[in-house]
């Protein structure tokens, strides 16, 4: 079953590869309740319910949120309900100091979403972890869902110290996570908001995204940045904003208030720069003066705390 939570249904293009065990898409209006976790009304897709075993694939990467991707979190969130997905990411949690990329220990977010797989009867768990070097292999682990997810972090080894903070950053979006930009983003409030960002404030964050879906199909999302224009303070001042995706919008804004958020190589800049982003099909720029970030997802550059601007 395909964990969408609130995203949109996959092409048969992208199900091509799936096709021989005849994948079923998560509906987050189909779903079963579990149980209340910490305020979130619990529930799971229905085919999840009514499954004799219940077990989550997945890869680990950084995640804004849950430290880690993984674990429960791909029967707890990827099949989850729409309420549950809902309260899990309104404004007020997902802001809370405690939710820090990177981080699974001590984690509210991490530690609600455990419990709604637990819930949901998620009983194991298979991870690929990818190879923090070029010159190492990576490695599937598979056990208990969050035994799991705290070996991954321990392998992953995610951030890379660098000596010196830079006036501005290039991070090279794979085309998988490049479809939109409410997916290519996360690599920009991945850096902006991580521990120890290596760009000095004011700078700026430049994605190389082609976007072809524009800003995406999340209707929370695209909302919030339509009623607004960056800086988006009115997202972390006024009343939450809601719908799939609003979480998204709140990191941007919470990004703006340090860095610049420019995008380039869009394949269509103009439904961005609609919403007032810095947007142009020209390429990322080159040189020395930037901070390449070639791998935003799994290895982020963080400025030992000694360094010099």
């Amino acid at each position: 079953m395909i964990g969408l939570g609130l995203h949109r249904r996959m092409t048969e293009a992208e199900l091509a590869p799936l096709a021989r065990w005849s994948p079923l898409q998560h509906d987050p209006d189909d779903v079963v309740s579990t149980a209340t976790v910490d305020g979130i009304p619990g529930a799971v897709g229905r085919p999840v319910a009514e499954a004799e075993h219940v077990v989550s694939v997945g890869v680990a990467e950084l995640h804004q949120y849950a430290g880690i991707s993984g674990g429960h979190k791909g029967a707890a969130v990827g099949c989850g309900g729409r309420q549950t997905l809902a309260a899990l990411h309104h404004r007020d949690r997902v802001i809370d100091p405690r939710i820090r990329l990177g981080r699974v220990e001590g984690n509210p977010f991490r530690a609600a979403i455990d419990r709604l797989g637990v819930a949901a009867r998620c009983e194991l768990a298979l991870l690929w972890v990818p190879a923090p070097r070029s010159d190492s292999p990576g490695v599937w682990i598979a056990g208990e869902p969050s035994a799991v997810v705290r070996e991954a972090s321990r392998r992953l080894s995610p951030f890379v110290p660098v000596a010196r903070r830079w006036p501005g950053a290039v991070l090279r979006v794979p085309r998988v996570k490049a479809a939109s930009l409410y997916q290519a983003s996360r690599a920009a409030t991945y850096l902006a908001l991580s521990p120890a960002p290596p760009v000095r404030e004011g700078g700026a964050l430049i994605l190389d995204a082609r976007c072809p879906e524009g800003l995406g199909a999340e209707a929370g999302f695209v909302g919030a940045l339509e009623q607004t224009r960056p800086p988006w303070t009115d997202l972390l001042t006024g009343p939450a904003p809601s719908g799939a995706g609003a979480q998204r919008a709140v990191m941007l804004a919470l990004l703006a208030q340090r860095y610049r958020l420019v995008v380039r190589g869009c394949v269509d800049p103009a439904p961005l720069r609609r919403v007032g982003i810095d947007a142009s099909s020209a390429p990322a720029p080159t040189g020395r003066q930037w901070l390449e970030v070639p791998a935003p997802f799994t290895r982020l550059p963080q400025v030992s705390t000694c360094a010099a601007d």
